[in-house]
């Protein structure tokens, strides 16, 4: 499976962003999906993740209510609705695929490239 995650930008607290990630391969819809991040100087943390149907889903803690993870089989990609934007949520945010889900944070199988979002206070 290969990934590639699209849609970040500069963007002001209290606003929103929608990350993209596009998926190759026809095995798609059997993957978990989810979504890490790495601020400067941090290692890199899980965010979000969801299941193949896209009927489970499991989040940090601390992005609980701010962020949905969503998926679209037909069309191989999985999104990121960010809101709220805080400056503590500047980082590089990945997408990743695994073979299994389960509800804590996501072992993945698969990176893409990461895509920067920048929060300004």
């Amino acid at each position: 499976v290969q990934l590639q995650a699209s849609g970040g930008g500069l963007v002001q607290a209290g606003g929103s962003l929608r990350l993209s990630c596009a998926a190759s391969g026809r095995t798609f819809s059997s993957y978990a999906m989810g979504w890490f991040r790495q601020a400067p100087g941090k290692e890199r943390e899980f965010v979000a993740a969801i299941n193949w149907s896209g009927g489970s889903t499991f989040y940090a803690d601390s992005v609980k209510g701010r962020f949905t993870i969503s998926r679209d089989n037909a069309k191989n990609t999985v999104h990121l609705q960010i809101d709220s934007l805080k400056p503590e949520d500047t980082a590089v945010y990945y997408c990743a695929a695994a073979r299994y889900y389960s509800n804590k944070p996501m072992s993945p199988n698969y990176w893409g490239q990461g895509t920067q979002v920048t929060v300004s206070s």
